[in-house]
């Protein structure tokens, strides 16, 4: 995928069907008694968070609060989808093909995207599965690093039934201080299956540690 987004024909289209989007999302999220928290972040380019990571309705659910809230997020998911009639409707869904078979790949795949896009939302589950962790994996603050865009703390709270964002985490160039405010953030984020939840914190570069 590449180009520029939001211009020429794709915005006129999208501005047609943006208050039908936001209906059906509004109406999703009401029908299960869910709430939206905080502000979407005021900048063009980001990539957000998307945590805790316990169940396959996380995904319905991030998808009817963009589009409640007028976003169009981008997700990724494994090159070997996007094949045939699946594959169209997983770009025209912001879904972006990534080889998975290494960290680095990925995240280099994703940084090309930001570089090529004027307006680009990238939502990543740093869990990276539905199975409890001692950690995140670190793709996403690495490709924040990179493509020089801020981190939004998406967040699906099954506790209080509530899904939005907190506030926007720049990289300072301190990674343990970094890691200490996302760990603090989302401690009292609850998982629709809390015991699947994965620790919040990020194993450092240098600490003979990687993911």
């Amino acid at each position: 995928m590449s180009g520029v987004a939001d211009a020429g024909p794709r915005s006129a289209r999208r501005g047609v069907w943006d208050p039908i989007r936001r209906s059906l999302g509004r109406g999703y999220l009401r029908a299960i008694g869910w709430k939206i928290e905080g502000e979407v972040p005021a900048v063009p380019r980001f990539v957000a968070i998307a945590a805790p990571h316990t169940s396959y309705w996380d995904f319905p659910h991030m998808m009817a609060f963009g589009f409640a809230t007028g976003q169009y997020i981008s997700f990724l998911m494994k090159a070997s989808m996007f094949v045939g009639p699946l594959g169209v409707l997983l770009r025209r869904m912001g879904g972006i093909p990534v080889d998975r078979s290494g960290a680095f790949g990925m995240v280099e795949s994703v940084v090309r995207e930001f570089e090529s896009r004027s307006t680009l939302t990238v939502v990543i589950a740093p869990e990276g599965s539905r199975s409890r962790r001692d950690h995140w994996k670190s793709g996403f603050y690495q490709i924040a690093v990179k493509a020089g865009v801020p981190i939004a703390l998406g967040y699906m709270d099954y506790a209080r039934k509530a899904v939005g964002y907190g506030p926007l985490l720049t990289p300072s160039g301190d990674e343990r201080e970094d890691a200490a405010r996302l760990a603090a953030f989302y401690r009292d984020k609850r998982g629709r299956y809390p015991e699947k939840q994965s620790t919040p914190s990020l194993r450092i570069r240098g600490s003979g540690q990687s993911g």
